[in-house]
């Protein structure tokens, strides 16, 4: 399919229609946007021009796909997402964080119904939560809590 690349303008409108939809990181919507691009210098112009007028932000990409991950996941599996996405490290770290011990306790709550009474129920949802990507600390944390209700 040989097609003529987009004007500036026709790249600008393919990226808010982009944005319209959800928020992106930039590394994200540049990947998007770079086959209709006539050059990569316009490409970039373009994505500063949207971060100045704070239509694309990094920032809230992050809080956004935090929130949309944070109720399956904990946090190293949040970072790995962002940082795949090309969020900052700083910015991954500072959203990642955020209430980890509550998001893995309210999993627990919602896939099992009853504590814990035997040590191998404790290491199923311990292997469960694990596997959601949540620290040891919080996994030792929020199945000991779960047991003491």
């Amino acid at each position: 399919m040989n097609r003529e690349p987009d004007s500036r303008d026709e790249l600008k409108a393919r990226a808010l229609r982009y944005l319209v939809r959800r928020e992106h990181s930039r590394d994200e919507l540049a990947r998007k946007l770079a086959p209709y691009a006539e050059s990569s210098e316009i490409l970039e112009g373009l994505l500063r021009e949207l971060e100045s007028r704070k239509q694309l932000s990094n920032e809230r990409y992050a809080e956004a796909r935090t929130r949309q991950l944070a109720r399956k996941y904990g946090a190293a599996r949040i970072r790995h997402d962002l940082k795949d996405k090309g969020v900052e490290e700083a910015l991954v770290e500072r959203v990642s964080k955020l209430g980890e011990l509550e998001r893995a306790r309210a999993i627990l709550q919602r896939k099992y119904r009853e504590a814990a009474t035997t040590r191998e129920e404790r290491a199923k949802r311990a292997r469960f939560l694990q596997s959601r990507g949540f620290s040891y600390q919080t996994i030792y944390q929020a199945v000991r809590i779960g047991d003491d209700e």
